[in-house]
């Protein structure tokens, strides 16, 4: 916003001192030019598989007014975003179309993610994966990591497939929560089922970043808030299977009816708002994971069809 005002400031005093100094007409022709660029074959790809059906742009150059000044941020790999490009629209876009159909998509996805190399990293130790503003963009942080996570190399994940939920589809998912949220908000009896055990900033420290499951939370970042709670329960949810999901609550132990609770409303939520069964999601999803893994779908591809 400072930005905006600054600009405008700028405009107005420029135009003061061309009117008290100068008689002359203002030429036509504007001495403000716009760079040209020739679209690449993955411009074009993208146009042909998220512009056209879905109106929405993915932007992988790096745009500084798309940055958050607040961290050290770095370009994303040209090949990184390529791989991660079909990773989004396979595994979250197309889901979605599967299970909700193309017109649900179209309509609430976001119009625009915005594609940086680096994690954004935080004082406390922790780091961003990835942010939603305004119900219309989502950004997705360390993608030149993703090289690593897929062969399991990085960040603590040998399982390729939970690298990639952890710090790419999850997040996609999380914001994406976040979104149909601001479009109508989630029932206020969620709030209630652990409404005093939210720590706020505290869910990184050493004393919540254990235990949480039978504090009744399904993640360390699920104990931030109500809202936090919510995205976590829908995104862990449909990215993991049922024996991994059954496996939490047996650890939860008596806290299990607090997140059974929670999911409850999660299900009837996007039920009977979006009409769309997070089972059916979840197995649309769990499928293209494997289809990923097994290397059925080519990644790096930008044949258009």
């Amino acid at each position: 916003m400072k930005k905006l005002i600054y600009t405008v400031l700028a405009a107005t005093i420029a135009l003061t001192a061309f009117s008290s100094c100068s008689q002359e007409e203002l030429d036509s022709k504007s001495v403000i030019t716009m760079d040209e660029m020739e679209p690449n074959e993955f411009d074009k790809w993208l146009e042909a598989n998220y512009v056209n059906p879905y109106n929405i742009l993915f932007k992988y150059r790096y745009e500084m007014n798309e940055s958050d000044f607040s961290y050290y941020t770095i370009p994303a790999d040209m090949d990184c975003s390529i791989v991660l490009a079909h990773l989004v629209k396979y595994l979250c876009i197309d889901s979605y179309d599967e299970v909700a159909g193309a017109n649900f998509t179209r309509q609430y996805f976001p119009k625009m993610f915005f594609l940086i190399g680096e994690w954004e990293y935080r004082n406390n130790g922790t780091f961003i994966l990835g942010t939603a503003e305004g119900g219309k963009k989502i950004l997705l942080s360390g993608v030149n990591y993703l090289p690593n996570v897929l062969n399991g190399t990085w960040g603590g994940y040998s399982d390729p497939k939970a690298g990639l939920n952890h710090y790419y589809i999850k997040t996609i998912h999380h914001e994406f929560t976040h979104i149909l949220n601001q479009t109508k908000d989630f029932p206020a009896d969620f709030t209630q089922i652990t409404g005093s055990s939210y720590v706020t900033d505290s869910w990184s420290t050493p004393e919540y970043t254990s235990g949480y499951l039978p504090r009744g939370f399904i993640s360390a970042y699920a104990q931030h808030s109500d809202r936090e709670d919510f995205a976590e329960m829908m995104s862990i949810y449909v990215t993991n299977s049922k024996e991994t999901w059954d496996g939490w609550m047996t650890e939860a132990g008596d806290a299990k009816s607090l997140i059974q609770a929670k999911l409850d409303i999660v299900n009837s939520y996007m039920k009977n708002t979006f009409n769309i069964d997070i089972d059916e999601l979840r197995n649309a999803v769990l499928r293209r994971q494997d289809d990923v893994m097994s290397g059925a779908v080519d990644l790096t591809s930008l044949e258009i069809n």
